[in-house]
């Protein structure tokens, strides 16, 4: 295990995500990235995430006790699903995929989000799925 890509979203499951696999890769010795896609409304809004991730990145790595270069974001142009699908070849190669269960799109009532239940479906690496809360 190498690296661990996390789908995120600035979600607060997305966060519980990061956190999971922050904790998971201080235990084997894995580096994480955290990967935000920017879809069309986004890009539209110029917004920064790269900004927001980096922070992020930075308080993952200090909650898990990992060193602060072994959790950076990522940031690529697609919907989430295509982004993360992405996330097993160069230039990520990430060895896992975390996911949280619903993020900013989320429906009441649905177990797992679209994105993560389209991962599961598709993704050929292993995929983590982290529940609510």
């Amino acid at each position: 295990m190498t690296t661990v890509a996390v789908g995120y979203d600035f979600s607060q499951n997305a966060r519980h995500a990061a956190q999971w696999a922050a904790a998971y890769a201080q235990r084997c010795g894995a580096d994480v990235v955290l990967v935000h896609a920017i879809g069309l409304r986004e890009h539209a809004e110029s917004n920064n995430p790269m900004v927001a991730l980096a922070a992020i990145a930075t308080e993952i790595a200090a909650g898990a006790g990992l060193e602060e270069s072994r959790v950076r974001g990522a940031l690529d142009y697609g919907d989430a699903c295509s982004v993360l699908l992405r996330c097993g070849g160069s230039p990520i190669n990430a060895s896992l995929l975390v996911v949280g269960t619903r993020g900013h799109d989320a429906h009441a009532g649905l177990l797992l989000g679209s994105t993560s239940l389209e991962l599961a479906e598709h993704a050929t690496i292993p995929v983590v799925i982290i529940p609510t809360g």
